[in-house]
């Protein structure tokens, strides 16, 4: 299989005493240098200058070349960038000779630092920095990822010595000493038809800079995959791919994707066999990423399916992912509630919760009295008892606020599903998540809380926001498939090369004891009921271990890059 580079972007702050760049970059400025790296969309990399001072927008974005040119000329960058939709990053080089780098609300395009003997780097990746740093895998982050995926450790990536840029903030590199971080992004308050008028316009924009002009594919499945394929099909032909068990042709995502019929839709069946169970080896090497990607225990599914797309001329393909994070998120919302003295709101709607989930409704009660939004409706798994190494210090969301605790879930699932980006680098097709872009966050983060959160109707702000889009039958569905059984068979059929991982990378670096490891992956190969989180968890940083070991890593030079326009 051809070797297909990951895009990414990165540069250097003012000043540097070196120029080193990526090997293989194509550099978009000099002194300071700003590059990228990988095949990108022309409309996808945009660049404007006025005197000394430059602006680069990259990544899919609706600004147009008129507010392009108004960013480039505002006093503070983020008065005119806050707006676009999107997931991208904008850098501008000031007259004064700064470089300020706007970090995107969502995290879906995350950044880092890495501080070298020349002078700071930034960049979109943090596998192509570690090489600035030495290459070694922070084991303190490995850590708490194991613990728990969704609380990663503070201020931390996967790599020592690469330091994350908080999503929401503005990074300002100059010439004299070390970059600044202030935060640029604050939650918006809407009324409801404002806030679903916003919802509307940002997640279009978003899906039609991306599909516009260019083969498109897309999941075709639940309510969050059916309205952006749905959106893209006003801007051009798409196809919507349904995965469903082989010689099952009803039923589940079938019957609502066969209930679509919109001009510009292709519709076409993915059939999932037996090599399409998780963990199951495939000859797609996984690739190296960032950190451990959501997918890698669905490998085998996932590069078939891609594959296949590309393969058929692709260049876009859409997701729901982040859907359920924004729009099925857990009832945080109680603590607000019972910090405001909204009893009777409260009660009922942690009895319409409980009943629900068919529990008692005093744990969430209980908890809606302790403030805490992040931690109602979220189980503590505990500690796994394989887990040998000690976790430090991790990024926690306190307080009665539901949308700090929606806004830091879903920056770290944002992040996390940029390596799913890079598994599709290497396939030679983009993939994008719509609902992940930062405008799309700000736009339901300023609705009323009695808008987005319900026992009783199934992602109501989506619902309501595309009700003339959606079908009646798309709009009335409660719930979506779970893969839970193929989980327990997958590990079953591999559970001779899956238990072998007991005593493999992990385990060499102290982070995992072997024996009651494999005592968990016997009872979950056997069918026990398992709490599955930190179980993946641990195969996909083995699965991750293994790629980065394969990986040659990124290559600097200091010779002259490709010149922007180059072939």
């Amino acid at each position: 299989m051809e070797d297909r580079k990951a895009r990414w972007y990165g540069g250097r702050a003012p000043g540097s005493r070196s120029a080193a760049t990526p090997v293989g970059a194509r550099l978009l400025w000099h002194a300071p240098a700003l590059w990228v790296c990988g095949d990108w969309q022309r409309e996808h990399v945009r660049t404007m200058e006025l005197g000394n001072a430059r602006i680069a927008v990259l990544g899919p974005c609706s600004a147009t070349e008129h507010d392009i040119a108004r960013a480039l000329a505002a006093p503070e960058l983020a008065t005119v960038a806050r707006t676009w939709a999107g997931s991208h990053t904008v850098v501008r080089l000031t007259e004064r000779g700064r470089v300020e780098v706007l970090a995107d609300t969502g995290a879906a395009s995350p950044l880092y630092t890495v501080s070298t003997p020349d002078g700071p780097v930034w960049g979109s990746s943090s596998l192509a920095l570690s090489s600035l740093a030495g290459g070694r895998v922070d084991t303190g982050w490995l850590a708490a990822y194991l613990r728990d995926k969704h609380s990663p450790a503070a201020d931390r990536s996967a790599w020592a010595g690469v330091v994350p840029v908080p999503a929401g903030h503005l990074l300002t590199l100059g010439t004299e000493g070390g970059p600044t971080l202030a935060p640029w992004w604050s939650p918006s308050k809407r009324a409801p038809r404002e806030a679903s008028a916003a919802l509307r316009q940002v997640l279009g924009e978003g899906v039609r800079v991306r599909v516009e002009g260019v083969p498109a594919t897309s999941d075709l499945a639940g309510m969050d995959s059916t309205t952006v394929t749905l959106l893209a099909a006003q801007h051009g032909p798409v196809t919507g791919m349904t995965a469903h068990p082989a010689g099952v042709t009803s039923g589940g995502d079938m019957r609502y994707a066969q209930a679509l019929n919109i001009p510009g839709l292709t519709r076409t069946p993915f059939p999932l066999g037996p090599r399409h169970l998780p963990f199951t080896a495939t000859d797609v090497p996984l690739p190296a990423t960032d950190e451990p990607a959501p997918s890698t225990a669905v490998w085998a599914m996932l590069s078939d399916q891609l594959g296949t797309m590309a393969a058929a001329g692709s260049v876009c393909h859409l997701t729901g992912d982040g859907g359920d994070n924004l729009f099925l998120s857990t009832p945080a919302h109680l603590a607000s509630l019972a910090r405001s003295g909204n009893w009777l709101r409260m009660l009922g709607d942690a009895r319409d919760w409980a009943r629900l989930r068919r529990q008692s409704p005093r744990p969430l009660i209980a908890a809606a009295l302790r403030g805490n939004a992040y931690r109602i409706g979220r189980a503590d798994i505990g500690r796994p008892k394989w887990l040998a190494a000690p976790v430090p210090r991790v990024t926690t969301t306190t307080g009665p606020n539901p949308d700090r605790a929606l806004v830091a879930e879903l920056r770290t699932v944002a992040r996390s599903a940029y390596a799913e980006l890079q598994l599709a680098d290497s396939l030679g097709l983009a993939l994008h998540n719509p609902y992940f872009d930062g405008a799309v966050l700000d736009a339901v983060v300023s609705a009323p809380v009695e808008q987005r959160y319900s026992a009783r109707r199934y992602k109501p702000m989506l619902a309501d926001t595309f009700a003339d889009l959606l079908p009646t039958e798309h709009r009335a569905r409660a719930a979506k498939g779970l893969m839970v059984g193929d989980f327990h068979l997958g590990l079953r059929q591999n559970r001779t090369r899956l238990l072998g991982l007991a005593d493999g990378r992990l385990a060499a670096l102290g982070l995992v004891n072997p024996v009651p490891l494999r005592t968990t992956l016997h009872a979950a190969a056997l069918g026990a009921e398992t709490i599955w989180p930190p179980l993946l968890s641990f195969l996909a940083a083995e699965a991750w271990l293994e790629a980065v070991e394969r990986s040659p890593g990124t290559e600097w030079t200091h010779t002259a890059p490709t010149p922007a326009g180059a072939l």
